[in-house]
C-alpha cells in the first residue's frame, strides 16, 4: 500500500481508512492495526504541524505486509528531523502536572515499533519501522 498526502483536512481520515482496509485484507489482527493506526497518526501529525512552516508537506507512506512483520515507511519533505536522535527523551518519572507539553508521541512510536531507522535522502525525512504482526 502507497499514499501520498499533503496538508489537506481529510488526508489523516483517508490515511486511517486506506491502513484499515489494507490491513484487513492481509489478515492484521486488532492489535496490530491499531498500534500501526496510532503511530502513522502520530508521525503523519507531526509532519503536518512542524514539517514545513512556510508552506506545503507533503508525506508518503508506504506499508507492506509480510507472513510474519509489517514494514513501514513514512517520508516527508519537510526539515531535516530524525525522531530517533533529534526527540528529546520525555519526562516519564515526574508527575503530569510537572512535565514539559511534547515528546511522547514520538516515544510512543519509538516504544511501540522495531527496526526503527532514519536516513534523510532528496530533501527527504524517511523512517522505516517494523513491527511483527503479533
Amino acid at each position: 500500500m502507497s499514499l501520498e498526502l499533503s496538508n489537506d483536512p481529510d488526508a489523516l481520515e483517508l490515511l486511517a481508512a486506506s491502513v484499515t482496509k489494507f490491513a484487513e485484507q492481509q489478515g492484521w489482527p486488532d492489535g496490530t492495526i491499531f498500534k500501526i493506526d496510532l503511530v502513522l497518526e502520530e508521525l503523519f501529525v507531526n509532519a503536518m504541524a512542524y514539517g514545513n512552516p512556510d508552506g506545503l508537506v507533503e508525506v508518503g507512506v508506504t506499508v507492506t505486509s509480510g507472513d510474519d512483520v509489517v514494514a513501514i515507511e513514512i517520508s516527508d519533505n519537510g526539515v531535516a528531523f530524525n525522531p530517533l536522535a533529534d526527540a528529546p527523551e520525555p519526562e516519564v518519572e515526574s508527575s503530569i502536572e510537572d512535565r514539559r507539553v511534547g515528546g511522547l508521541g514520538l516515544h510512543l512510536v519509538r516504544t511501540m515499533m522495531d527496526g526503527l531507522s532514519y536516513r534523510r535522502e532528496h530533501g527527504r525525512n524517511h523512517l522505516t519501522m517494523t513491527t511483527p504482526r503479533d
